[in-house]
């Protein structure tokens, strides 16, 4: 773009610079309206790309070179405005995926439903994408829309074009390395400013085209502790069950960014307080709506240790956090079949699967974390058993360690299993011959007292029989 057209722009623009003059000139709400273009120069944005990946600006820099036009975009963009460091960084261009990879050795194109680059520095990919067109024109490119859901879309045209197909205004700002300004097409500035999320266009239109929408909007809200606006909030009753219709792995990944990123509990509460929980996690839901205090607790408490351990930059697994999610049903299963005379461990075993089954239909949870899940549920009984050899062979069990944290989640479950978890954390500290000498042999039809901590030489408290009355017998 020459300079002079760019000083025009922003003349013209200064007479255009806000949300009124932007919703006047756009009475359909953004639907079929063309962009109204504002450029916040550098003096008055606070993006440096000092806090931009240097791997991001080299793509940057050489598709720039080549004489193609190419900006970082989405929620880089939206968040380095913030003050934030994002991770990952995406760049939108005029040049096509094949027009990227000739410049890019390191280059791999990706995806059919949107064709895209991913340039690869070491462990950093930069996501390179064409300007997506509308596409409104029938047999307009590569396009296709199979009950108003975008199954396959490589419409390629221009930056203006590509802005309105993105998913919400603070999303669809783009910041040019070549001159260091923000270009904002939809008022995506503006929403920042106000901390409010809205989707340019219709919503039950956006909606309809991809249903995951819907969930970015409350992860993203979460994330940014952001408002989402009335009119993105009022389809999801309706438009919700379309989320049944997402391939499941798809919503796999979608999950590990609610709940693995740092702000899954704030994640969780918005899923509920939009309604949306009952579409992903229907087991969960079933749960929580039995007004179990215990098990919100739980789950309250298994997504804010996650996000804590995030924040200080130590691993998370998906299975521990899918155990803790779905824990409420598998353990009111497991008990009802274990109370109409089932073996208690083909009960636990059934309830686990019977869940597993059920939850991998919306979310395609991999076995790999499956298996775990099961193994952290069906140790879960086996903490009662207080007896030398069941409870040292529990302490070498591969899963013991993701098993205990899960009991002490349970502490609010109840005193008893509060007192239980302390017993356990206790007895792990011991040597395994103080702990051998403190241990029965054989459970021979006593409880234990877990309330009495393990002690050294001392065996754990038993509770004393009750004598029946002399001259009577036991028989009825």
């Amino acid at each position: 773009m020459e300079p002079g057209h760019v000083r025009s722009i922003r003349t013209c623009h200064r007479k255009l610079d806000t949300r009124k003059d932007f919703d006047r000139l756009n009475p359909k709400a953004r639907n079929d309206a063309k962009p109204v273009l504002r450029i916040i120069p550098r003096e008055q944005h606070t993006i440096s790309r000092k806090n931009i990946s240097k791997a991001a600006l080299r793509v940057l820099y050489r598709l720039n070179e080549a004489g193609y036009n190419a900006y970082l975009v989405g929620g880089a963009v939206r968040d380095l405005l913030l003050g934030g460091h994002p991770k990952d960084f995406d760049v939108a261009t005029n040049a096509t995926p094949d027009e990227v990879k000739k410049l890019f050795r390191n280059c791999r194109l990706i995806g059919r439903r949107f064709r895209l680059a991913h340039v690869v520095y070491g462990d950093e990919i930069i996501e390179v994408a064409t300007f997506r067109g509308t596409g409104e024109e029938e047999g307009d490119g590569d396009r296709h829309v199979v009950d108003g859901r975008i199954v396959r879309d490589n419409v390629w045209g221009t930056i203006e074009e590509d802005a309105l197909r993105r998913d919400f205004r603070v999303n669809a700002m783009y910041y040019d390395v070549s001159d260091f300004s923000v270009r904002d097409y939809v008022g995506g500035v503006q929403d920042l400013h106000d901390r409010v999320l809205r989707l340019i266009g219709d919503p039950v239109t956006r909606y309809r085209e991809d249903p995951v929408r819907m969930l970015r909007a409350a992860r993203l809200a979460a994330k940014l502790d952001f408002r989402i606006d009335p009119a993105g909030v009022a389809p999801f009753a309706e438009l919700g069950p379309l989320l049944s219709g997402v391939a499941p792995a798809r919503l796999f990944d979608e999950s590990l960014k609610m709940f693995l990123t740092g702000h899954g509990l704030k994640s969780f509460r918005m899923l509920e307080q939009c309604g949306l929980l009952k579409f992903i996690f229907p087991a969960t839901a079933r749960a929580l709506k039995r007004g179990d205090k215990a098990l919100r607790s739980l789950i309250e408490r298994g997504l804010e240790n996650t996000d804590a351990r995030v924040s200080e930059g130590k691993s998370v697994t998906p299975a521990f956090l899918f155990a803790v999610l779905l824990w409420g049903e598998v353990r009111d299963l497991a008990h009802t079949w274990t109370t109409q005379g089932k073996d208690a461990n083909e009960s636990w075993a059934r309830a686990a699967t019977h869940v597993v089954a059920e939850q991998c239909q919306r979310v395609a949870i991999p076995r790999r974390f499956t298996i775990t899940m099961e193994e952290i549920w069906s140790l879960q009984p086996r903490f009662e058993q207080i007896q030398r050899k069941k409870v040292f062979r529990l302490l070498t069990h591969p899963r013991f360690r993701a098993a205990f944290d899960f009991l002490l989640l349970r502490a609010a479950e109840s005193p008893a299993m509060g007192e239980l978890g302390q017993w356990w954390e206790h007895a792990q500290q011991l040597p395994h011959e103080t702990l051998a000498a403190a241990l029965p042999l054989h459970h021979a039809g006593t409880a234990i007292d877990v309330a009495e901590p393990v002690r050294s030489g001392t065996a754990p408290r038993k509770r004393k029989r009750r004598r029946k009355p002399a001259g009577k017998s036991g028989a009825t």
